[in-house]
């Protein structure tokens, strides 16, 4: 039990000490930064005496000057000159000769000046680092606020794209359905031109449809829980490709599936994240004769496991790859390669949930390579 509550105990520790930091950075009392000038001196001087009594040999400089570093550390630059002042007078009526007198022969008087020059120095540097620490914590406090209102947003507009897409469907559903009952009933009737007319309507109404749907699972992405287990990705990864080979019935594809580890994630978005990546080679590859696509990872110790999938298809231009993981980006036309633009936005959106990155790398017309990464299970 010791065990168990020792961590929480530590956590406790540190969590006090940090906030008597914040308490001491903020001292305003005039009262309180002038008294803990004036009583950091005293310590110091009573632990300097008490040292030089036990005949420890010149302590005082290191112990005085900690005094004065503390103090312009806490209480800002007025009671770090007094700080200075004090600790300048003690070391001359202890600590030089004659002792217990405010003269100073001529043989101390370097050892004094030197030790004035060092108090003023140190409490020069501790000033300055003062105030860059109070600018760094200013700065921390108002990016965590930028945070916390970045995300409030996004919840919002997560929210806001999830209840359109969600209230689009149903009149959706009934421009489709009224549409290919028309076709059906008087399509026969109609002419060349107003079945061309038609059938466009049915078609831009069926991508919209693929459009919301795929806006959809996009927000649900971010809405859902993960929840992480140990994934076999090679198992995983022939299951999505037995699902997908319907679309690649007649062609001739070259599949290298190299050992996969397992993985720790949430199976369910792992899946979609290779549904998505194999997809798109399949899609991507089809101007191919013979396509070729891989399925690999590389791994090092003590780093998480990098995947990738390799196709030799139509590739892209590297000078628009920041474009590629954008929602509704699109490198390629819709005449040659049909989609919504939302695929790699949602890879990049599980795999920065599970705390890996992913990017890419391509050559128009000689292929591309996906490559992210995940915890090891």
């Amino acid at each position: 039990m010791a065990d168990l509550a020792q961590p929480s105990t530590d956590v406790g520790a540190r969590r006090y000490l940090a906030r008597l930091d914040r308490e001491l950075h903020t001292l305003r009392s005039p009262i309180a930064r002038y008294g803990l000038a004036v009583v950091s001196i005293i310590i110091a001087l009573g632990l300097s005496l008490t040292l030089q009594y036990y005949e420890f040999r010149d302590a005082e400089v290191p112990i005085l000057t900690f005094a004065i570093a503390a103090t312009t550390w806490y209480a800002s630059n007025g009671p770090a000159a007094v700080s200075v002042v004090l600790s300048c007078l003690c070391f001359d009526y202890f600590f030089t000769e004659p002792y217990y007198s405010l003269q100073v022969t001529g043989r101390d008087l370097p050892y004094f000046l030197i030790f004035m020059v060092w108090g003023l120095t140190v409490a020069g540097f501790s000033a300055v680092r003062r105030r860059v620490e109070e600018s760094l914590r200013q700065t921390q406090e108002q990016l965590a606020k930028r945070a916390s209102e970045l995300e409030a947003a996004n919840k919002e507009l997560e929210s806001f794209a999830y209840s359109v897409s969600h209230d689009l469907r149903a009149p959706l559903r009934h421009v489709i359905g009224f549409a290919e009952l028309l076709q059906r009933k008087v399509g026969a009737e109609l002419d060349e031109k107003a079945n061309h007319y038609l059938t466009t309507l049915l078609e831009a109404a069926r991508r919209m449809g693929t459009l919301i749907d795929d806006l959809l699972g996009f927000s649900r992405i971010g809405r859902a829980e993960t929840k992480k287990v140990a994934v076999d990705l090679e198992q995983l990864v022939t299951q999505v490709i037995a699902e997908l080979s319907q679309d690649t019935n007649g062609r001739d594809i070259i599949w290298k599936v190299g050992a996969l580890p397992l993985c720790y994630g949430d199976r369910a978005m792992l899946k979609i994240v290779f549904m998505n990546l194999i997809s798109n080679a399949i899609k991507f590859t089809r101007t191919r004769t013979r396509a070729e696509i891989e399925i690999g990872c590389s791994q090092q110790d003590g780093a998480p496991v990098e995947l990738f999938v390799r196709d030799n298809g139509a590739g892209f231009d590297m000078r628009h790859v920041n474009k590629l993981f954008g929602v509704f980006q699109r490198l390629h036309l819709a005449e040659e390669f049909e989609g919504t633009g939302i695929g790699l936005a949602t890879v990049q959106r599980i795999v920065h949930r599970h705390g890996g990155t992913c990017w890419a790398e391509g050559v128009r017309d000689q292929g591309a390579t996906f490559h992210f990464t995940f915890p090891k299970a």
